[in-house]
């Protein structure tokens, strides 16, 4: 099956969509974003053919499409991919799945409806140690996951201050929604079992101070809103009898950026791990893929030596995307996956604003 993308939104991920796309043979046809200048320069750059200014008009102008890629704010992924669905098109939508569970469902159940592949890039799914961490677990050689700790924590990384990421009517909510990654990797390892409740508490310290901000994400507004959490710790029980810890920050006092998943198993524990450098760049991080075991009555540390990847997995994710169409390969997330995620950040919210654990 020949795969015909169009991108809808200009930012930065772009170019790991397309990358990811054009290596798993599909053809980038269109992109469009409400600014037109942003569209006709990333256009230029990743050699897209045509640009504009509006959805609607590019899924009508552009009938050869039959897929659709979403690299918005937030409060616009249910809308534009519900969209795209109505018009027949497979969707993969970056993170996180929409502002809401309530909204997630929408789109899966679309999607189920019109047999259409939806998919989100939970590209830490896609990383080579998580995809060598799933060899072990699959072959039984980590038992039963009895319990696991997401973690992806920034000394100093808010994405920006008044701009959309800090504005929870177009974000949803500041870190826990912003950096959903390991939670969702975490239940990936633990085979997607369904929560049951979850007590979580946020925290909003640093969320003015500038000094807190990362090398990334988008301008300073002025006059613009800053109403999210800078972190959030909580607990989810799932109806398995299976528990998970999170802790996720943009601002918060720990030694150096860290993204993680540690498991406790039956027969084994697990950790995949990013250290980052001290400046927050790719390059200068540390990637960790071990497993912890027992043999012949000793402890037994595994190193998983896995290749390289600075892309953190977002290249494979798109490209498993193209591939799940194409009916190669299987998809590395689903959308009954990411409306339990959306349950489960719900629920975090809820139980923050009421203090008590709230069922999912």
């Amino acid at each position: 099956m020949s795969v015909k993308v169009g991108i809808i939104g200009a930012g930065g991920m772009v170019r790991y969509h397309a990358a990811g796309f054009r290596n798993a043979g599909a053809e980038i046809v269109a992109i469009a974003d409400q600014n037109p200048a942003a569209a006709e320069r990333t256009a230029a750059r990743e050699g897209i053919g045509r640009t504009f200014g509006n959805v609607a008009k590019m899924l009508k102008d552009c009938p050869e499409i039959n897929a659709v890629s979403v690299i918005v704010p937030n409060k616009f992924h249910a809308p534009l991919a519900l969209q795209a669905l109505k018009a027949g098109k497979h969707v993969f939508c970056e993170k996180p799945p929409a502002l809401n569970a309530k909204e997630a469902k929408a789109m899966a159940d679309l999607a189920a409806k019109g047999k259409r592949t939806l998919m989100f890039n939970f590209n830490n799914r896609a990383r080579p140690e998580s995809y060598a961490m799933m060899d072990y677990i699959r072959s039984g050689e980590a038992g039963r996951i009895n319990s696991a700790q997401a973690k992806w924590v920034r000394r100093t990384g808010i994405p920006g201050f008044g701009g959309w990421f800090t504005n929870k009517a177009m974000s949803g909510g500041g870190a826990l929604i912003d950096l959903p990654h390991m939670l969702d990797l975490a239940l990936y390892f633990m085979g997607s079992p369904e929560p049951e409740w979850v007590l979580a508490q946020t925290f909003k310290d640093f969320i003015t101070d500038k000094s807190f901000k990362g090398p990334w994400g988008i301008p300073d507004v002025a006059k613009g809103v800053t109403n999210v959490e800078s972190a959030c710790h909580g607990f989810v029980k799932f109806k398995t009898g299976q528990v998970l810890s999170l802790q996720i920050s943009w601002a918060e006092m720990v030694k150096r950026e860290e993204v993680s998943v540690s498991f406790q198993g039956t027969k084994a524990g697990g950790l995949v791990q990013r250290l980052f450098g001290t400046d927050g760049i790719d390059s200068t991080a540390i990637d960790s893929c071990e497993l912890y075991t027992h043999e012949h009555g000793r402890a037994v540390n595994r190193s998983v030596v896995i290749p390289a990847d600075e892309s953190m997995g977002r290249l494979r994710s798109a490209e498993n995307f193209i591939a799940t169409i194409a009916k190669k390969e299987k998809p590395l997330n689903t959308p009954s996956q990411a409306v339990s995620l959306m349950k489960i950040l719900d629920a975090a919210y809820a139980s923050a604003k009421t203090g008590k654990p709230v069922k999912c």
